[in-house]
């Protein structure tokens, strides 16, 4: 069985269509210059209707995770156990997503990450996350 992917429609598209370059983008208020992820018209912090997609460094941080020991769908199966990380990036902004080279056990809250990107299909290349070096 296959793993459900994101539906590619909207704004959520265009994000997507970033990553599918090797870029990871959010969505930055023009008013405020508040980055925001999911992606919505509105900004949060201002109101603003004004945005554009600006470049994220791709270094963040684990700032909580689970791991997920039985598999709630199907294709998810075989990666069981996994975990799944909340990423907080050095913008502010914090993502769902995968680190891909480090067993669950050795997830740590506050590990540097950077990011890494996975075809999963001709229309989707999801962000992933793999440990950051440190000096």
């Amino acid at each position: 069985m296959t793993r459900p992917l994101p539906a590619m429609t909207g704004l959520t598209a265009q994000f997507y269509e970033w990553c599918s370059r090797g870029e990871l983008r959010f969505q930055r208020c023009s008013r405020c210059a508040t980055f925001r992820h999911v992606p919505r018209d509105l900004c949060a912090e201002c109101g603003s209707f004004d945005w554009e997609w600006a470049r994220s460094s791709g270094n963040g941080t684990v700032f909580t995770y689970t791991i997920v020991a039985r598999a709630l769908h199907p294709g998810f199966a075989d990666a069981v156990p996994y975990a799944a990380a909340v990423i907080e990036l050095a913008e502010g902004v914090r993502i769902l997503g995968n680190i891909v080279d480090c067993p669950p056990g050795e997830l740590r809250i506050g590990m540097p990450v950077r990011v890494d990107f996975e075809r999963q299909s001709d229309a989707v290349t999801l962000p992933v996350f793999r440990r950051a070096l440190t000096t």
